[in-house]
């Protein structure tokens, strides 16, 4: 029922590392850029995107949103002049969100200090073999994983 003790001190160190590194990275986007680092990463999943333009569906999943939390996001982006909403109809109604000029601009600015920051916090505190380790450790948990619900469908056990 309960975790060992070493199991204990692994999720634990691993919750902790994971916390303090998101605090980190989001006080620096915060004072470096004046926007939270959630709005850096739209930015950037909009500027991967063909013709810079994603569902609110889609992004709401990528980035473990709710709808109504990327809704409240993209307000704020539109009316910084970063994003903006298109209701596309058709073969179903859909809204999708488009990275504007000004938004592209917004996250070259920002990406330098971003960029210093994961360094600083990451990637220079590790050896290359431990990034390799990282990497494969993040990729067993991202494994199969469904979205902000999958804690839920695991505890429900089986259909």
């Amino acid at each position: 029922m309960w975790l060992t003790l070493d199991q204990q001190q692994v999720v634990r160190a691993h919750l902790h590392a994971t916390q303090r590194l998101f605090a980190a990275l989001d006080r620096q986007m915060q004072r470096d850029a004046g926007f939270p680092r959630s709005e850096y990463e739209i930015l950037v999943r909009l500027s991967e995107a063909p013709e810079w333009r994603l569902r609110m569906s889609e992004l709401a999943a990528a980035m473990f949103f709710s709808l109504s939390r990327l809704s409240h996001a993209v307000s704020r982006m539109e009316h910084a002049g970063h994003v903006r909403r298109e209701v596309v109809t058709g073969a179903g109604r859909r809204t999708d969100v488009i990275l504007t000029d000004q938004g592209y601009a917004t996250l070259v600015a920002a990406a330098p200090g971003h960029v210093a920051a994961v360094r600083a916090l990451l990637v220079e505190r590790l050896t290359p073999a431990q990034l390799d380790q990282l990497h494969e450790i993040s990729l067993a948990l991202l494994a199969n994983g469904d979205g902000p619900d999958e804690v839920g469908d695991l505890l429900a056990g089986p259909a």
